[in-house]
């Protein structure tokens, strides 16, 4: 498959090897080992169809993950899911739509109507399955790659989805750079500075990029996270970024309800997706195992929280809020 040829792309892949870069000092200074505890019964199925429990299989990705690469699939499709039209006639953009909880917002905004474009670093395989998925559902999907912490980029990817969609209703802000580190001491500059770059300037580029074209009934849902709530040890900057996404939330409320624009965020627990593999490959196979219900979600039982929250029809009166999906904790 070719890949996308341009300025932003060139530079998206300096950003993901970058990235790997990173991965690879940490785990250099980590002598990793996996010992199996013993498995507890989990709690039954809550769900519309069966998901993985732990053991899950260790799983090793570079960054920034590419979800083909996965041997346990996350599941995304929700064919258990029926459209009625929440977003019917909408456009909207998706950050980090290549793969994981991206991806299945992507589809399930496709099904309820809506034509999406794809933001994403350099997975192009991941994202062309993405779109191919949006397009079986009857809507209009392109590809944009970068780096949301490029302004020129984030403002790039607003034209292109004006110029293919006619507008622009809907900012879906859901990439992330995750990297764990036992100590603050293992934290160097460029991690953290990755982390808040992709992170917080990535939500700023691209709500900066895209409100001037939000009219009335449109909304921006961002992605946070449980440890924006709860703190995580060894995710200290990610966690970090994630509280200020919860506060940028917020304020951003407050700063657009006059214009008739919503913004809120969804907080995930532990989610399948090529994320962790590319943290913590060591930690997969309990993945999501503390969580009352005893494993992490899939990225299909993220998405209506995102649809909910998107739509006018059914979230008219909710702005400034953060709804977590976090399996009971």
């Amino acid at each position: 498959m070719s890949e996308p040829n341009n300025e932003h792309a060139r530079d998206a892949e300096q950003v993901a090897d970058h990235e790997r870069e990173i991965q690879d000092r940490i785990e250099a200074k980590e002598a990793r080992s996996f010992q199996p505890k013993g498995e507890d019964d989990a709690p039954p199925q809550t769900g519309a169809r069966e998901y993985p429990v732990p053991p899950l299989p260790r799983e090793s990705l570079e960054k920034p993950g590419h979800e083909t690469d996965l041997s346990l699939k996350p599941m995304w499709d929700a064919p258990y899911y029926k459209g009625s039209g929440k977003l019917e006639g909408m456009a909207a953009i998706v950050t980090g739509g290549d793969s994981g909880i991206g991806r299945a917002v992507a589809v399930l905004f496709a099904r309820e109507g809506a034509d999406v474009a794809i933001a994403y670093l350099e997975e192009h395989e991941d994202a062309k399955i993405t779109q191919q998925a949006i397009e079986k559902e009857g809507r209009r999907a392109i590809l944009i790659p970068g780096d949301v912490a490029d302004p020129a980029y984030c403002e790039a990817a607003v034209q292109k989805t004006l110029e293919a969609f006619g507008k622009l209703d809907i900012l879906v802000n859901n990439a992330a750079f995750q990297m764990h580190a036992k100590s603050i001491e293992d934290i160097e500059y460029d991690h953290f500075d990755r982390t808040l770059k992709t992170n917080l300037y990535g939500y700023f580029n691209m709500a900066k990029a895209a409100v001037p074209h939000l009219k009335a009934g449109g909304s921006i849902v961002n992605c946070g996270s449980v440890t924006g709530l709860e703190g995580s040890k060894e995710l200290l900057d990610y966690s970090m970024t994630k509280g200020g996404i919860h506060a940028f939330t917020r304020s951003l409320a407050g700063n657009l309800i006059k214009k008739g624009v919503r913004v809120n965020a969804v907080a995930p627990g532990p989610v399948w997706t090529p994320l962790n593999p590319a943290d913590k490959p060591d930690k997969t196979p309990e993945f999501g195992k503390d969580t009352p219900m005893g494993r992490p979600a899939q990225p299909e039982e993220l998405a209506p929280a995102f649809v909910f929250l998107a739509s006018p029809q059914t979230a008219s009166y909710i702005t400034g809020e953060i709804l977590p999906v976090i399996g009971g904790y």
